[in-house]
This record gives C-alpha cells, sequence and structure tokens, in this order.
C-alpha cells in the first residue's frame, strides 16, 4: 500500500483513504461514481480514440486504397451514429449525477453533524477539535466527494483510452513505446507535489479559521452594536491582516518547490515524448520506410492523444491524491470517539443527588476549578448555588449533566454513579436553562417545545410563555408564536431583545417534564421587576419539584430552602437564607452590597 508520509510519525494511506471516500459515496447513493464512469469511459473513448485516431485512420486508409465515396459515406454515417449515442449517454449521466450529488451531500452532511452532536461538549474548547471538524465540513462545502468520484472516472477513463491509443501506435511501431516511458515518472513528482500542497494547506488552517472567524462576526447582529460603538472593528481587521500575511508567507515558502514540480512533470510528461516521437516519426516517412500518410497521421494524433490522457491523468491522480489527504481528517473526524461513555441504567424518578468529594480540572487548565465539593440535594429542596463570577458554579452544572466527568471523588443519582446511567436518560431527568441561553432560527413555539408543534403542543407553549412573561410580547409579534425569531430567513421574522430572548428560554423549563430543574443564571438579562416576576412563576411552576438555582445575583436565594456558598471553587458557607445572614460571613456581604444596589437604582419605595 502507498503511503504519504506527512510528518515524522504521520503516513497517510492514499488508497486506502480514496477507497473509503468511494464507499461513503456508495452508501449515500451509489448513482454519482457511476454515472461518472459511464460518462467519462464513454467520451473519452469517443473523442480520444475513435474521433482523433480510428476515424482518421479509417479515412485516411480509404484514400491510400482510392475507395469509392460510398464507403467514406457509410463510415461517416456510422461514425455519426455513434457520436450521437455517446452524447445521449453524456446528458443522461449528467442528470443522474445531479440528482445523485444532492443526495450525496445530504446523507454525509448529515453524518457529519450528527458525530458532532454526538461528541462531548469539551471537544469545542479544543483547537485540534475544530480544525479537524473544519475539514470535515469543507470536503463537503468544497464538493470533494464530487471531486473525488470525476478524479476516478477520469484516471480509468484515461487509462482505458490510452491503452487503446498505445496498442494502436505499437502496430504501426513498437519503438514509440520508449518515447512515452518517461511518463511513468510524472506520477512519482505528482506524489511529492501533492504531499507539498496538503502541507501547505494544513499550514493554512490555524490561519483560515481566524479568517473565517472575523468574516463570520462582521456580518452577524449579536456583535454589530459593538463593532460600531468601539475600537474593536480594528483591532478584529489587524487579527485578519495578520492571518492573511501568514497564508501568503506561507505560499510564497512553497511557490519555488512547486513551481520546480511543476516544470520537471512538463518535462517528462511533455518535452521528451512529443520531441521524441515526431523526430522519430517524421524520419521514418522521410526516409520512405513502410511507413504510410495514415500510419503517419496517426502516430502524430496518437502523440497528442496520449499527451493530453496522460496530463489529465497525472492531474487528477495529483488531486485525487490530496482528496485522499484531507480524507484522512475526515475519518479521523468520524473515528474521534467522546471521552462521556455511555451507561447501561435508565435514570429513574428523582430521589437525591449527591457531589461526593468533587475535584475537577478542565483539561487546558493548570488548576482545579472545583475542589474537593460535597453536598446533597433530596428530592422537593430547592437550593441555590451562588458565589462570584468564576467561582465554578456553572461547571458544577456540567458536571451533572456529564457534558464532563469530575476529576476526582464522583457524583451520585439516586445513590448510584451517574456515569453507570445512559445519558440520554440523566439529561432528560433535567429541565435545564442554560446562562449562555441561545434561541434559535425557528417559530417561537418551536423554540419552546423543541419540535415541530401540533395544536396540542402550541396550547402548551402559550402556557409556559405566559408563565415566563412573555406571551403579551409573543402576541405582538406579526405570525404570533408562529413568528420565526430572526429576520435572516425570514422576511415576517422578529428579533427580541436580550431579556425577551431570555423568558423564551426560560419557557422551555415550564413546558418540560422533568424530575428536577437547573436554572443556571435565568434572570442575568432581567430588570429587577422582571426578576422578581420571573422567580415568582417559578416557584409557583416548581412546586413540589427539585430546584437548583445557580446564579451571582442572590434574589433567588432568599426564596430557596438552602443556600450553598462556592468561592474559589470549594464551599465555603451552607444554611439557610436566615442562617447566613445571621453568620456575617460572605453570603451576608454579597446580599447586602446587592441589596443596596437595588435601592439606589430603584430608589425610596416608600418616597
Amino acid at each position: 500500500m502507498r503511503y504519504i508520509k506527512l510528518h515524522e510519525n504521520e503516513k497517510v494511506p492514499v488508497f486506502k483513504n480514496v477507497i473509503y471516500a468511494l464507499r461513503l459515496v456508495c452508501k449515500a447513493d451509489k448513482r454519482l461514481l457511476i454515472s461518472y464512469l459511464i460518462s467519462y469511459i464513454f467520451d473519452d473513448i469517443f473523442v480520444r480514440y475513435i474521433q482523433s485516431i480510428l476515424f482518421l485512420k479509417v479515412l485516411l486508409s480509404l484514400f491510400d486504397r482510392g475507395a469509392e465515396f460510398r464507403e467514406y459515406v457509410r463510415d461517416l454515417l456510422l461514425f455519426f451514429a455513434i457520436a450521437a449515442a455517446t452524447k445521449i449517454i453524456s446528458w443522461v449521466a449528467a442528470y443522474i449525477r445531479q440528482v445523485a450529488t444532492k443526495n450525496v451531500l445530504k446523507v454525509l452532511n448529515n453524518m457529519v453533524f450528527r458525530k458532532a452532536v454526538s461528541l462531548d461538549v469539551g471537544c469545542y474548547e479544543s483547537p485540534e477539535f475544530y480544525d479537524k471538524y473544519q475539514r470535515a465540513t469543507l470536503i463537503m462545502s468544497a464538493g470533494y466527494f464530487d471531486i473525488i468520484c470525476y478524479d476516478v472516472a477520469l484516471v480509468v477513463s484515461g487509462i482505458v483510452s490510452l491503452m487503446l491509443v498505445i496498442g494502436t501506435v505499437t502496430a504501426i511501431s513498437p519503438v514509440y513505446l520508449l518515447f512515452l516511458l518517461p511518463i511513468a515518472l510524472v506520477f512519482v513528482i505528482e506524489i511529492y507535489k501533492s504531499k507539498a500542497v496538503y502541507k501547505r494547506d494544513l499550514e493554512m488552517t490555524g490561519n483560515n479559521r481566524t479568517k473565517a472567524y472575523i468574516q463570520r462576526t462582521v456580518f452577524l447582529k449579536d456583535f454589530s452594536k459593538d463593532m460600531r460603538t468601539s475600537n474593536i472593528f480594528s483591532v478584529m481587521m489587524k487579527r485578519l491582516e495578520k492571518a492573511v500575511d501568514g497564508n501568503i508567507k506561507i505560499l510564497k515558502s512553497y511557490g519555488v518547490k512547486l513551481f520546480l514540480y511543476s516544470i520537471v512533470s512538463s518535462l517528462f510528461s511533455e518535452f521528451i515524448p512529443i520531441i521524441g516521437t515526431y523526430a522519430y516519426a517524421g524520419y521514418k516517412f522521410v526516409k520512405g520506410g513502410n511507413m504510410t500518410v495514415s500510419g503517419f497521421s496517426v502516430v502524430v494524433s496518437s502523440i497528442s492523444t496520449v499527451r493530453e490522457a496522460t496530463l489529465d491523468i497525472a492531474e487528477a491522480f495529483d488531486e485525487m491524491t490530496q482528496m485522499a489527504l484531507y480524507f484522512q481528517n475526515l475519518k479521523d473526524f468520524f473515528d474521534f470517539e467522546p471521552s462521556i461513555k455511555d451507561g447501561n441504567i435508565q435514570a429513574g424518578e428523582f430521589e437525591s443527588l449527591e457531589f461526593r468529594n468533587v475535584t475537577f480540572r478542565y483539561p487546558s487548565a493548570k488548576k482545579n476549578t472545583l475542589e474537593n465539593i460535597s453536598f446533597k440535594i433530596n428530592r422537593g429542596e430547592t437550593v441555590a448555588v451562588v458565589g462570584i463570577n468564576g467561582a465554578g458554579k456553572s461547571t458544577a452544572v456540567k458536571l451533572m449533566l456529564r457534558f464532563y466527568d469530575v476529576t476526582d471523588g464522583e457524583i451520585l443519582y439516586n445513590g448510584v454513579n451517574i456515569k453507570k446511567y445512559t445519558l440520554s436518560s440523566l439529561r432528560i431527568s433535567f429541565a435545564t436553562v442554560f446562562q449562555d441561553y441561545k434561541n434559535f432560527a425557528i417559530s417561537v413555539y418551536e423554540n419552546v417545545m423543541c419540535h415541530e408543534c401540533t395544536d396540542t403542543d402550541k396550547q402548551k407553549a402559550q402556557t409556559a410563555l405566559k408563565q415566563a412573561g412573555v406571551w403579551k410580547k409573543t402576541q405582538s409579534l406579526p405570525n404570533g408564536g408562529d413568528t420565526v425569531l430572526t429576520r435572516e430567513f425570514d422576511e415576517d421574522g422578529a428579533g427580541l431583545s436580550g431579556g425577551e430572548n431570555q423568558k423564551v428560554s426560560t419557557a422551555r423549563l415550564f413546558a418540560s417534564d422533568y424530575e428536577i430543574a437547573i436554572l443556571d443564571e435565568p434572570s442575568s438579562a432581567l430588570d429587577p421587576v422582571a426578576e422578581y416576576e420571573m422567580y415568582e412563576n417559578l416557584i409557583a411552576a416548581t412546586k413540589g419539584k427539585t430546584v437548583i438555582y445557580i446564579s451571582h445575583r442572590l434574589s433567588s436565594a432568599a426564596l430557596s430552602d438552602r443556600v450553598l456558598v462556592i468561592g474559589e471553587g470549594k464551599i465555603i458557607e451552607s444554611g439557610t437564607h436566615e442562617e447566613l445572614m445571621e453568620s456575617k460571613g460572605k453570603y451576608c456581604e454579597m446580599f447586602t452590597l446587592q441589596a443596596s444596589a437595588y435601592r439606589r437604582e430603584g430608589g425610596d419605595c416608600n418616597a
């Protein structure tokens, strides 16, 4: 098996990756490869052999032996019939190819997206993962599957037509094969050229990712205000210029090498075969050997055909080799296994959740985010986990949902380590409103229910939106709850404020059937009045349920059965709101400061 060695300990099996790519294509829609093969084999045989050589040889042979005109007409009609059949075959194959291409892209995009969703959340914080993900999606967006089928068809059709032409020339004189031997060296040169091109593109991946990010942020609404009210645009442009300059530097470093590869390749593929063949054929014809006019014409036409076919094969082979290298990234992406392994027990009705001596450190961090945390939450309790930003509160949520696994210690659900439960049954037990909430470019109802909605679903979503305090706003939208939450894809779509978006996100909780609710900064975008109203609704909606509030704003703490105060990754205080206020510790200090800030902001209620 032929390999291309990229780094000291990395080898890429080109042939194996080509087969891998073709298998994926055939799994999605085998008609794509078949239509390419049929179209190009018939077209190449007709154009390069029948039209350029065989038909010419037949006509000149008729001339040499003084044949009658009707023989010429007969052969001409036969030629037109073959041409028409070839063209019809090409048209049919092109139509089939258009349909098959869309099927292949649909199936393979779905495969990539499903794989991406199945991977750990931690993968999205890894530059290495993003590089592989970007290259995997590039294969689809740049149509590399279509290209590799085209290249395989071009190589096969080129070889078939080449064999027919060489067989015809050899019948005239085997000496001409000597002038075609240097062509074999072209393929060796193209291997090294492909390696250089791939390594060049690999080095440009980081810069390209930076460019893509900047190009994306310039057009996104989320960044539009900051771009126009600060100097951040100039900072981003400098980053863009640096990425472009970096790519230019990389291109220059590989420019001379690739130029030399192209020169040497042209020497062996064009100069030696053409000059040698023309010189020898001319010599044989002028000296008056057994070389006829038809034979001389065939040799001269054949060398052009051989040169074109060889160049096409070498070019396709070069491109196919590069595609094979990119498919290594796709294979690596599909082979990427999540570190969060699924258990085999179904999580049942919630009774308790316990952190037992839990320590956690993010993969790229130098110190622990949580340090020896222990607490237990029982069914029906409302617990507030509070602390300043960066204390580790949201990290605790990620561990509960097994977005990450603990570094040390264990988390128990109903007394059983959460690693033993299936991920789906564990996560569906929680209804979660995340700190970095996101709404999608679908209708308000679909954002709440998280699926396409029936009339019954819409009624349920309406109730949830009322409880979240955003139903009045929803009614004012162009299509009510059926309004899409963006104008990017729908002219009748709507954009909501930060607080309104957070309320829609929170409505998912009210519409959910859950065992335990986790609200991670559920009121971060709300004013104090809206925040109070939301908590009032949450208390009513979650009565009898187990609720965990994660917040640095302490209005939720006063409504909770118990408060856990986290500082620098450790639990520094625990108790009821009243107990902690009496202890005059960190919680009392934070609550007093926030309460005074609210009073300054809202004024004296009794004034």
